[in-house]
């Protein structure tokens, strides 16, 4: 496959037990073939998408020093800011050309995942800042609850099996800067390859060049959204639980040709993740003689535990 598919939400919620198959289908078969789709129909209108890039700019321009004072120690980096070149993807030495922020679960006071969660970093100089990021966040859990409810029924399980996984999820939704290159990047790249860790990553931002997903030939293409579509992708959560057959695909975003470098760049990805209790098990309906058991047994935390440590945001 060298093109990203297209699938439409609004096939699954018409009412249409045709229209609803045939994104069941389209999407699974993506999924299966190269692990990425453009969607449309999602639940982010234009007005929100404006107002969350705008706060999202107005942060990343605030001085770094203001932006250091929301870097908060101990927590992995899960919520607030994490400063230029401090991630490092899995295998690589150097870090990525790239300062984020996170925005994590919004749980109620009596939730039995207050005390799992660090609490949300609000930002005093930018009023809206928070605000329209938690709508964002809670918008893109929305349109993600229904793609689990899709491939659900793809893998042949009930439709509503992640709801109760997902709810009060672990999710993150991290709006990233790539600041302009200012000198030679010495092997740096602004995200080198890298599989997601999430059951699905919601990918605001893609409209441009720079992300590139690897095909089974070993390809890379360009994964380019149109500006009303999010480009989704399978986790190594979900490749796990489904044994591989929902695929978890290398991605990266390339630096911009020379004459580019003195440009920024943003995108906004929303990593689902369940609750860390969720099994991660091979589901027994994906394990048979032609596709033998490939991961061993573990649940959600332990797996992303261990991968905050192998990107360096937690140390050993």
């Amino acid at each position: 496959m060298d093109k990203i598919p297209s699938v439409d939400l609004r096939d699954f919620l018409s009412g249409n037990p045709e229209r609803k198959q045939k994104f069941v289908n389209e999407i699974g078969k993506a999924y299966e073939e190269i692990g990425f789709v453009a969607l449309k129909g999602h639940f982010l209108d234009d007005k929100l998408v404006d107002e969350l890039y705008g706060e999202v700019k107005n942060f990343f321009e605030l001085p770094t020093e203001t932006k250091q004072k929301y870097e908060i120690p101990g927590i992995g980096g899960q919520r607030g800011y994490v400063g230029f070149g401090k991630e490092t993807a899995k295998g690589f030495k150097k870090g990525d050309l790239k300062e984020f922020w996170h925005f994590g679960q919004y749980v109620a006071e009596d939730s039995k995942y207050k005390d799992e969660y660090p609490d949300n970093v609000i930002v005093e100089e930018l009023p809206k800042f928070n605000e329209v990021g938690k709508e964002a966040y809670q918008m893109l859990e929305k349109t993600g609850q229904y793609v689990l409810r899709a491939l659900a029924l793809y893998l042949g399980l009930d439709e509503f099996y992640f709801d109760d996984k997902i709810a009060e999820g672990n999710s993150i939704l991290r709006p990233i800067h790539y600041p302009p290159i200012t000198q030679e990047p010495d092997d740096a790249v602004r995200a080198a390859a890298h599989g997601d860790i999430n059951l699905i990553t919601l990918l605001m931002g893609s409209q441009g060049k720079g992300l590139q997903v690897q095909n089974h030939k070993g390809e890379w293409i360009d994964a380019i959204a149109e500006p009303d579509e999010l480009m989704i992708n399978v986790g190594d959560m979900l490749s796990r639980h489904t044994n591989n057959k929902l695929k978890s695909t290398i991605h990266r975003v390339v630096n911009p040709p020379r004459e580019l470098w003195g440009t920024s760049r943003y995108s906004i990805p929303f990593f689902m993740h369940p609750v860390s209790s969720m099994s991660l098990n091979a589901l027994e309906n994906c394990i048979d003689e032609d596709h033998p058991k490939l991961y061993e047994d573990t649940t959600a935390g332990e797996f992303l535990h261990e991968r905050l440590i192998e990107l360096g945001l937690i140390k050993k």
